[in-house]
């Protein structure tokens, strides 16, 4: 059984860089061969269907809606315990 990497460049791709450094080239052609990569590169891409990001898209607001559910009542618990502590600030103002 073989393992298939996704992530690997092709074969051919990096027999090409390799002979492209060992040659040192022209700064246009090294662009030309790092804008050849890009290119092979941007091919392997999945994007994800429409039921797919309609999904993410749902669990990221789920999760960012309890995250704040959780950042919220943690700030109203610690506020009540400063004020249960050290007392309410705007009791003893009295100016007179």
């Amino acid at each position: 059984m073989t393992d298939n990497v996704v992530d690997e460049p092709g074969e051919d791709l990096v027999a090409q860089a390799k002979a492209d450094r060992a040659s040192k080239r022209n700064p246009f052609s090294r662009f030309a061969l790092f804008f050849r990569q890009v290119i092979a590169e941007l091919k392997k891409v999945v994007t994800p269907t429409r039921k797919e990001l309609i999904s993410y898209v749902g669990v990221v607001l789920v999760f960012v809606t309890i995250m704040m559910l959780i950042v919220s009542g943690m700030d109203w618990v610690f506020g009540w315990l400063v004020i249960w502590v050290f007392g309410d600030p705007t009791a003893g103002n009295t100016i007179g």
